[in-house]
């Protein structure tokens, strides 16, 4: 950070503010600006939205997927020529000299956050147009970004320096020491304070939050889709309590966890009804799976599957985000790692050819034959088993799939985004809150398994287009009676792999639980299936506590003495400032 501050300081005495970002870029702040700026409403709502672009920045968002997502067995390597980076990753070589061990987009988004916050109260009280409840509500959206880029840092790396105030002046400090969220002592992980700070944190603010910007409880061609965007790419009350709800599940606070889901869920069931009673037969996509609603992915009279992938993913800004981020233009991460070319060349990133493999003939041992997803986010049409999530603008395929046997049949057609479309990048929507509770519900004791199992099923049978309950292929709780407490936690596990493949969430969903239970074991079994080569020494490296995180940028460590290296990847030179 120190070295980027210098750089920008100079700027500003070599350029003129030509726009909202250059302002936030250019610190410290000096006084002749301060008097300039933060008068009037206007300049508070301009901030706050550069704090969202930065968010959605390119750099940050592939940062996002490749620690939520490279290093699980979801993913291998694509067509990625002159990415030493990307090819040291999927090696499981990871150096501090990797461009995805860089930190810094998401500390400038966090300044603008903090900056945002220190100067708005200021500004409402000066300007009359500028309403206390719209400052709370401020607030409450960039405690909101801050904290869920403090929580990427925090999951990548274990512990980050935590800065929750503006660098706007000479004598901030900029070596800071790192704040622990989690600390391997004794055999065993401890969470550290950084995760209760944010917890904290989020709570000031967490009923501040605007609740809904826009009526959507409409016939689809009576929406504005722009302004209905706004409920799913800004941030609501909704957004604050899923932060939160995740926060303490990595805590290990599961009531409170459930507390935070069951606020979205009942919200979900609300809006709902609202809407059936607005539209009574014409709501014919949204169906109640174990009584909560879901986009359902076929929809009442229809023969086509792949409706709730298309609403979801290509699309966007559907009935079930929660927070989403919001493009109008071409997502750079996207057309780079996920998208095959429309000359048929692969992206830098593609599928686990055994997750798609075999699904129509009933032999996948991941996904059941008639399971919606499995055709839907991972195209095997080409020489390459690619990634189709957020690539495809709409997907469908037969409601016959049980029956059928011979994919010809199965009618699957994806059609691919052009290379100018935009796909949004999902935070939250509602399986993941659905899923996040029933992980709760399991870690609190066997009385709370079959609420868990409910929730699971939910989301297994909207994927599978399942209604009856006496069909013989349908989850069934009674074969989860021998050591059960390991079969619900492999459910659930699975259940997510299935759900958020290629979302940027598996490789955080095998860290939970390995800290959760205090070892590596699951998460070497499931990661070292994709690997043909050098199994072992990726076994024996993953079996390291600290593997779990990313090392330190070696930059990073020249910059702040207070930063010492993961002593997982050694003290060699090349790990050393």
């Amino acid at each position: 950070m120190k070295r980027t501050l210098t750089i920008l300081s100079a700027s500003l005495l070599l350029t003129g503010l030509t726009s909202c970002s250059d302002y936030l870029d250019i610190l410290p702040l000096n006084d002749v600006v301060l008097e300039n700026y933060w008068t009037e409403k206007n300049d508070v709502t301009s901030v706050l939205n550069s704090c969202y672009e930065s968010l959605e920045n390119s750099e940050s968002v592939t940062r996002m997927a490749i620690w939520g997502e490279l290093r699980s067995e979801n993913i291998v390597g694509g067509n990625f020529s002159n990415n030493n980076d990307l090819a040291d990753a999927l090696r499981e070589t990871l150096l501090p000299s990797s461009r995805f061990t860089l930190w810094s987009d998401f500390y400038r988004t966090i300044n603008r956050c903090n900056t945002v916050i220190h100067y708005a109260p200021g500004v409402q009280e000066i300007d009359p147009n500028y309403k206390l409840v719209e400052l709370q509500a401020t607030i409450a959206e960039a405690t909101f970004i801050r904290d869920l880029c403090y929580f990427y840092l925090l999951r990548t790396f274990g512990g980050v320096p935590m800065v929750f105030e503006p660098s706007i002046g000479d004598d901030i400090e900029f070596e800071v020491a790192p704040t622990a969220a989690f600390t391997y002592q004794d055999g065993k992980w401890e969470i550290g304070p950084a995760l209760d700070m944010l917890i904290n944190d989020l709570k000031s603010v967490e009923d501040k939050a605007v609740r809904r910007y826009y009526d959507d409880n409409k016939k689809e061609e009576d929406i504005d889709v722009l302004e209905a965007s706004r409920n799913s790419s800004r941030v609501t009350r909704y957004a604050i309590y899923a932060l939160l709800a995740e926060l303490n599940l990595w805590k290990g606070d599961f009531d409170e966890t459930i507390h935070y889901c069951d606020l979205i869920i009942d919200y979900k069931k609300e809006q709902y009804e609202e809407r059936k009673a607005k539209l009574g037969s014409d709501l014919k996509d949204i169906e109640l799976f174990n009584e909560i609603p879901l986009i359902t992915e076929c929809p009442a009279g229809g023969n086509k599957c792949g409706n709730a992938q298309t609403k979801i993913f290509g699309k966007g800004n559907s009935f079930e985000s929660i927070f989403e981020l919001y493009f109008t233009s071409a997502n750079t991460f996207i057309n780079n790692y996920y998208r095959t070319k429309d000359n048929g060349d692969i992206a830098y990133l593609a599928a686990l050819n055994e997750n798609r493999k075999d699904v129509l003939t009933g032999s996948n041992t991941l996904f059941s034959k008639d399971d919606c997803r499995a055709y839907g986010m991972i195209d095997n049409t080409t020489s390459r088993t690619t990634i189709a999530k957020y690539v495809a603008s709409s997907v469908s395929m037969s409601n016959r799939l049980k029956t059928l046997t011979d994919e010809k049949n199965a009618e699957i057609k994806i059609n691919r985004r052009g290379n100018d479309e935009p796909a949004n990048w999902i935070i939250y929507r509602l399986t993941d809150i659905m899923l996040m509770k029933a992980e709760a519900l399991v870690f609190k004791g066997a009385e709370y398994y079959e609420q868990a199992f409910n929730l699971v099923d939910a989301v297994n049978r909207r994927a599978r287009k399942i209604d009856n309950a006496g069909d013989p292929d349908v989850l069934d709780i009674k074969n989860y009676n021998s050591d059960m407490t390991k079969m619900m936690e492999d459910l659930i596990l699975q259940e997510r792999k299935r759900e958020f493949m290629f979302e940027g969430k598996r490789w955080y969903d095998l860290a939970r639980y390995s800290i959760r239970v205090g070892n590596n074991n699951y998460l070497s079994r499931q990661v070292t299936a994709k690997y043909e080569i050098n199994v072992s020494a990726i076994q024996i490296k993953l079996s390291n506590p600290y593997t779990l995180f990313w090392p330190i940028n070696k930059e990073e460590l020249k910059l702040n003495s207070n930063l010492k290296q993961n002593p997982a990847y050694g003290d060699t030179e090349d790990f050393q400032r």
